[in-house]
């Protein structure tokens, strides 16, 4: 009788600690909505009241209710990108391109470490790109092109093992491109590198094909 008594008090603890963890990103999504502009009502069904944040538009979760993806792509929205979305801590896809979203990128998004896609294209954002994003490791796409994103291509992108399109193309970057990041060509799976359209030092030789694979890589002619 006692064993049934504490796997039942074992298993109201966890769901009560589930709920939690989903009412906390629920607060989360609610938080930056309060800090985004959204002309057409895109999020409107992002109530706070609700138990969690799974029958959010634009919200996918996982079976334990938890947040995977953020579709939000082409919604008119504008405002910043808050540190607290980095604690969406099971978050896969973080498509929020086409907006007339602005200010730096967190580093804290560098915190979403089962990120696949990054997905921040034609908006407004300025400042650096995060050296945090050298620890996304699961990710296979990071398109960041048509900002005004400044400051150098950190190397630790090079740890990006995974990536297969790197799109950083029509931003301000400077500096050369980090010979580790060109290594992901070789010894990664990049498929598609885009730098044209920066203030980037040199060029790369125009070779597309390795022993690995045919890699596409875009590059001012000269810079």
């Amino acid at each position: 009788m006692g064993c049934r008594v504490l796997l039942g008090f074992l298993l109201a603890a966890a769901a009560v600690i589930a709920s939690v963890d989903c009412n906390s990103e629920g607060d989360i999504l609610n938080a930056w909505k309060t800090q985004l502009t959204d002309p057409n009502n895109v999020l409107q069904s992002w109530d706070p009241t609700l138990v969690n944040p799974c029958t959010f538009f634009h919200v996918t979760c996982n079976s334990e209710n938890s947040v995977t993806r953020l579709d939000l792509g082409n919604a008119s929205l504008s405002g910043p990108l808050i540190p607290e979305l980095g604690n969406l801590t099971n978050l896969q896809y973080l498509e929020v391109f086409g907006n007339r979203l602005s200010g730096s990128i967190p580093n804290e998004i560098g915190n979403l470490r089962n990120l696949v896609s990054l997905d921040l294209y034609k908006n407004n954002f300025t400042g650096r790109i995060p050296k945090s994003f050298g620890h996304l490791h699961f990710l296979r796409f990071l398109r960041v092109f048509s900002n005004s994103l400044t400051g150098r291509i950190p190397p630790n992108i090079g740890n990006l093992t995974s990536l297969e399109i790197l799109e950083l193309n029509s931003n301000r970057l400077a500096g050369p491109l980090p010979f580790v990041v060109l290594e992901l060509v070789r010894f990664g799976q990049l498929k598609h590198l885009d730098v044209s359209d920066n203030l980037l030092a040199g060029t790369v030789h125009r070779t597309n094909s390795t022993r690995f694979r045919v890699t596409t890589i875009i590059q001012d002619p000269q810079a």
